[in-house]
């Protein structure tokens, strides 16, 4: 997304749309971008100074740590900021301050049952491995540590 300054009123400027994905380059990552960035973003010039303000949005397809499954998420930057010197040309890219942003909210460790929508398969399939007692409860498997020599 690229602004001119002259584009700039002195009571600022509302930027509101969609650009193209701008995290593409991470599918080898296993993120994969399902949309556009959506974007809502207050622009204006003070002391010479670019500042900005607003909210992002990106949908994404992030694989389960635990299940290994790809699953839909929405990376949300409520709190976007920008404050740049100008000192430069009048031609002013914002791309690389999304960008940063919005890997900067990108889960490290991504799970399927995160947001509540969903039940991990593998989370099922640990609880049915997992040795239990007669009440219920699940006992302590200490087989592995007992057969350990020292």
């Amino acid at each position: 997304m690229k602004i001119h300054l002259r584009q700039i009123h002195p009571e600022g400027l509302h930027l509101e749309g969609e650009e193209d994905c701008p995290i593409p380059d991470l599918e080898a990552e296993d993120v994969r971008c399902t949309g556009p960035l959506r974007y809502s973003i207050d622009v204006g010039i003070s002391e010479g100074a670019l500042w900005g303000s607003g909210s992002l949005a990106q949908p994404v397809e992030l694989r389960c740590v635990r299940c290994l499954e790809p699953f839909p998420f929405e990376i949300e930057v409520k709190a976007f900021s920008l404050h740049l010197e100008l000192t430069g040309p009048e031609l002013i890219d914002l791309t690389p301050y999304l960008r940063e942003d919005i890997l900067l909210n990108l889960p490290a460790h991504p799970h399927c049952d995160r947001e509540g929508g969903r039940k991990c398969p593998a989370d099922t399939q640990a609880a049915a491995e997992a040795p239990t007692a007669e009440d219920g409860k699940r006992q302590p498997d200490w087989s592995a540590l007992d057969k350990l020599k020292l």
